[in-house]
């Protein structure tokens, strides 16, 4: 029988030494573990040794999403600062976001930003979000761009600046509406594409923005009961055709972050993967089945997160858990701007 694993389970300790925070200057100059689903076995190599990981014929599949600037700090009614986190938009024109602080802007209260533009919250809504509508002369982009921040996750402690609006994103990113950046990305350089490209594999987009439940931490002690965030996604022709014919011809797919295994799986039939969009609240934790994935390049991720269960469910829990503790005991650095893992 399979074991029935608990949020403790995925427990370990992170100095907050190991977590980086801030980019290296060489995007490529990152740490790369390699793990070996068939035994376990554990290699230290650096992400500019990826493309000789990659055989002819694979498929690696990359977020194109792309990280706007969804911070917003303003003022309430009374004059003390404010902060909105734009999560994505509605169909009314309306947007989902989260607050700061929570308590305090219940429905019916305002935030105010410069260029007289007014937020109102309409609705409070689970999990943290609330449903809020701008008024004003100016859309939400450009309100986002002209006093938007890049929206960090919580445990960069230092505040966000110029050099954050280009490192937090990929180099594949082009459809705004992340508030997360897909981290596997990240240490990718055009000339490691070409490598890659060279030894006849290829690249293949999906989208999926990432919301702000991917820093959300399982605080329920049984996974199950966790509630996942619905997240947009969006496979392309092209890719779901690139997809389709490499696992017909028994090539590889890699998927280049949790977000695209997400996808990739929630877009994955009886007949191959299926071209379309939709949203996705898909939670791949141990024991699982993975259809659509046969190699996973990802970064370090945090404690009790369902990122970490889904590297877990992918390369084995034990093993999972064995390679985390070789890394912090190696120096790796963590999480958004840290080093990457490949589990192939």
């Amino acid at each position: 029988m399979s074991r029935a694993y608990r949020t403790a389970d995925f427990d370990y300790e992170a100095p907050p030494s190991a977590i980086a925070q801030r980019p290296l200057p060489d995007r490529a100059a990152s740490r790369l573990l390699v793990l070996e689903r068939r035994n376990g076995s554990v290699a230290h190599r650096t992400f500019r040794d990826l493309p000789a990981l990659v055989a002819a014929g694979d498929v690696l599949v990359v977020n194109a999403s792309r990280v706007i600037p969804a911070r917003l700090r303003g003022r309430r009614d009374n004059g003390r600062p404010a902060e909105i986190l734009l999560v994505h938009p509605e169909p009314d024109g309306a947007w989902t976001a989260m607050v700061h602080p929570g308590g305090k802007l219940k429905a019916g209260r305002s935030v105010r930003f410069e260029d007289e533009m007014i937020a109102t919250v309409e609705e409070v809504l689970g999990g943290g979000l609330r449903k809020i509508r701008f008024s004003g002369p100016l859309d939400a982009d450009t309100l986002m761009a002209r006093c938007g921040s890049t929206p960090l996750p919580p445990y960069i402690t230092r505040p966000a600046d110029a050099a954050d609006r280009e490192r937090y994103q990929t180099i594949f990113a082009r459809v705004g509406g992340s508030v997360a950046a897909p981290t596997a990305g990240l240490h990718f350089t055009p000339e490691i594409v070409r490598e890659i490209e060279a030894r006849r594999a290829r690249l293949a987009e999906v989208v999926l923005h990432v919301g702000p439940g991917t820093f959300k931490p399982v605080v329920t002690d049984d996974p199950e009961a966790h509630v996942m965030h619905a997240e947009w996604y969006e496979v392309p022709e092209a890719t779901a055709a690139a997809v389709n014919g490499a696992r017909a011809a028994g090539a590889r797919i890699w998927a280049v972050g949790t977000t695209a295994v997400r996808t990739l799986e929630s877009a994955f039939g009886d007949g191959g993967l299926r071209a379309g969009s939709g949203w996705t609240t898909l939670f791949l934790r141990p024991p699982c089945t993975f259809r659509a994935v046969d190699a996973l390049l990802t970064n370090f991720h945090l404690p009790r997160s369902t990122l970490l269960m889904l590297v877990a469910a992918f390369a084995g829990y034990e093993p999972t858990m064995a390679a985390y503790r070789e890394a912090l005991a190696a120096g790796y650095r963590l999480y958004s701007y840290g080093d990457a893992m490949a589990v192939i």
